[in-house]
């Protein structure tokens, strides 16, 4: 990689990347030169965590040192998102942070624009959508199910939306004063680490901030079998999430294990005493065939066959893990609560 170094403006200030990787051999290269190749006119380092990835992720990351003096590494032995992020963040230098992970592309102005808001809004944080794009016919079927409300209903980093103030942001650009003063992600938080900081900070009085002009290219898991492990980790962490915060729940997050609890029952219904008992499942794989019409547009005719599956892997593996999501799980990461840290008056 033989990326430019951009020329220096002093008005615009120092930006650190953050970076927790772990097995990321297929996009580390391309997400990496996205960030070198930023049109930013500011100084610029990328600091990237490295967890005990069995693949050639470490040997690809040293490759990135020796090409690029701009990028650095550390080690995060747990091999977990949030202790990679911290390690990330003590090891960079400069006054805003980005996060990105390791199969994210930002686009060409992601950072000048997020550092435009940051200055325009007085947010702690900004962020954008999270763009999901596939290499190939079961990727593409999974964005389109990510990108579409019968998917992931309205959530404005998926979908879209307009700007303003957030509960959470994809990623995010931070100012630094922001992180030091809460001490960096809870790292009990293996996954939503990312809303638990945001709720801090908001509880602290800081903003955070979604605009659409921010956009990440994302690339989805590559079986049906990781895409259900991730979307089960996601369902377990949200009830963590919602057994740590009272109220931080909504009828967007419930549907899921709904549809878990109602289509279990009546596959029993139907099993055991009526046919009847059919017309749940029936109608739930009705409705995501007529969901997937729309979301399938322009997409060929193995990636459309596809979003059904798709659709369905994200919303029972969701459910699941909500439903079966331990209380002592919950407990743990609560008796690891850290209260916001308000500036000093």
């Amino acid at each position: 990689m033989n990326a430019k170094q951009p020329s220096q403006d002093s008005a615009a200030p120092a930006v650190s990347v953050i970076m927790p990787v772990l097995n990321e051999e297929r996009h580390l290269r391309n997400s990496v030169r996205h960030i070198l190749e930023q049109e930013y006119a500011g100084e610029m380092e990328v600091v990237i965590a490295l967890g005990p990835s069995t693949d050639r992720t470490d040997e690809i990351a040293a490759e990135l040192v020796r090409e690029d003096p701009r990028v650095h590494t550390v080690p995060n032995p747990t091999g977990r998102t949030p202790a990679a992020l911290n390690a990330a963040i003590k090891a960079s230098r400069h006054p805003i942070v980005v996060r990105v992970d390791g199969h994210g592309m930002l686009s060409p102005n992601y950072i000048a624009t997020a550092v435009r808001l940051l200055g325009e809004t007085g947010a702690q944080n900004v962020g954008g959508i999270m763009h999901a794009e596939g290499e190939n016919a079961w990727e593409e079927a999974v964005a389109a199910a990510m990108t579409s409300k019968i998917g992931v209903g309205n959530a404005a980093f998926h979908t879209g939306g307009e700007a303003g103030p957030a509960e959470t942001v994809y990623l995010g650009v931070f100012r630094r004063e922001a992180l030091e003063q809460q001490g960096g992600y809870n790292e009990e938080f293996i996954r939503a680490q990312d809303w638990e900081l945001n709720f801090r900070i908001r509880e602290a009085g800081g903003g955070i901030w979604f605009s659409p002009e921010l956009k990440v290219q994302y690339r989805p898991r590559p079986s049906v079998r990781a895409l259900a492990k991730q979307y089960k980790d996601y369902g377990r962490w949200r009830h963590v999430v919602a057994r740590y915060h009272s109220g931080s729940i909504n009828l967007r997050y419930l549907a899921p294990p709904t549809a878990v609890c109602a289509i279990a029952a009546g596959v029993v219904v139907g099993a055991l005493l009526t046919p009847w008992g059919f017309v749940v499942p029936g109608g739930y794989l009705a409705a995501i065939v007529a969901g997937s019409l729309p979301a399938g547009r322009g997409l060929s005719l193995k990636a459309r066959a596809q979003i059904p599956v798709a659709l369905a892997t994200m919303h029972m593996s969701w459910g699941y893990g909500f439903l079966t999501s331990p209380r002592s799980l919950a407990k743990k990461v609560i008796a690891s609560r850290r209260p916001a840290v308000r500036q000093p008056a």
